[in-house]
């Protein structure tokens, strides 16, 4: 196209391209602010919240590819010799117009998202509250209920371990004992034994008395 369509024919072309992207945005921005709903005058619980879903993207798509043929006619005016100050404003004075277009476009789209959020937020609120309070009080329950059954097990199995500490315990003495009553059995059976455990043990003390002093 740079090389078929001279400046002027470009200038021209960007200017037919610029008036029907205003247009179109007027358009679409009446159609994203829900201006232009069909059902506006006779709304019904049946009938959704936001209409012309369908037309705004139709509309969405075709601004889209406009600017996308003004951005590249802008390109090309930018590749053509430069004959002046003159020349050099006209190409600016595109670019900025284009920026300003899809500013304006993308504005559009962001509102248009904002109220198609906020309406379904209302749409589905309307439709599902009271279901969604018994699923709300319906979860609280079980989620009380599973805390409960959660402290019975911790408690039952603090109960278990205490039972077996016990348990061992218990064992652990009826051993003591069981050894206590070997001991005295093999004293009182071999006298030797005993007394060599009493001299053992005086001399052990002497040991210890003489290292203190």
């Amino acid at each position: 196209m740079a090389n078929a369509l001279t400046y002027d024919d470009l200038r021209k072309q960007a200017r037919c391209i610029e008036n029907e992207i205003d247009l179109k945005l007027v358009a679409f921005s009446k159609l994203g602010a829900g201006l232009q709903t069909p059902h506006s005058s006779h709304a019904s619980d049946t009938v959704p919240l936001l209409s012309g879903e369908d037309t705004f993207e139709t509309m969405s798509l075709e601004i889209e590819q406009l600017l996308k043929r003004l951005t590249q006619i802008n390109e090309h005016m930018a590749e053509q010799p430069v004959s002046g100050a003159a020349m050099l404003h006209t190409i600016q004075r595109h670019r900025d117009i284009l920026t300003d277009l899809s500013k304006e476009y993308r504005k559009t789209n962001s509102q248009h998202e904002i109220r198609r959020e906020r309406e379904d937020l209302l749409h589905g609120s309307s439709d599902s509250f009271r279901s969604e309070g018994i699923n709300n009080r319906r979860d609280m329950y079980l989620k009380e209920n599973q805390h409960i059954h959660n402290s019975d097990r911790m408690v039952n199995e603090q109960i278990s371990i205490a039972m077996e500490t016990r348990d061992h315990l218990q064992s652990q003495r009826q051993t003591f004992k069981r050894l206590q009553t070997r001991f005295n059995d093999i004293s009182n059976k071999y006298p030797v034994i005993n007394s060599l455990i009493q001299r053992i043990n005086i001399r052990k003390r002497r040991i210890l008395l003489f290292w203190d002093l």
